[in-house]
């Protein structure tokens, strides 16, 4: 299991130990302390002899290089708190293929509609349905119909306690 920490912490980290068994302190010692395996720190206290300072060096992180920089995504993140018809949608739902279109026309980079799913749900963003509401719905009349009217009917035996409209 990878050790926690960013490529630079942990290259910092090799170097400090190294450093300390070269000033003298044993290597048990400076294992102890750095809360790390003996034999790791033999092994970095070699890497060092042979390769010098370059051999601790953090090496690039593996795997395929991000599709968007960070700018970007908080970018994309910003748009989902817009409505989507500000950017020439019909209604007020987002949805994973709208934001592919977004992301393919503005930063020409293609996603998969069911790959941003995941990538929002990393996130810790899920799918919203906007709540859908009557165009007619008076709030004014209801707050009224619940003012006067409803401790009347309420009154009645048999009526359920109102909780929320």
């Amino acid at each position: 299991m990878r050790t926690q920490g960013t490529a630079l912490e942990l290259e910092r980290r090799r170097e400090l130990a190294v450093a300390r068994v070269q000033e003298g302190y044993l290597q048990k010692e400076v294992a102890a302390f750095l809360d790390i395996h003996p034999g790791t720190l033999s092994r970095w206290v070699g890497m060092a002899r042979e390769g010098g300072a370059a051999a601790l060096k953090a090496k690039p992180t593996p795997g395929r290089p991000r599709k968007l920089t960070a700018r970007q995504e908080r970018t994309v993140l910003g748009w989902l708190s817009k409505s989507p018809t500000r950017f020439g949608f019909p209604d007020e739902l987002w949805t994973s293929r709208r934001l592919a279109f977004l992301i393919e026309q503005r930063f020409a980079v293609h996603f998969n509609a069911n790959y941003l799913v995941e990538w929002l749900t990393q996130r810790h963003l899920s799918p919203q349905k906007p709540v859908k509401k009557a165009l007619e719905r008076d709030e004014a009349a209801i707050a009224q119909w619940i003012a006067q009217d409803w401790p009347r009917i309420e009154k009645k035996p048999g009526t359920r306690r109102l909780t929320s409209c």
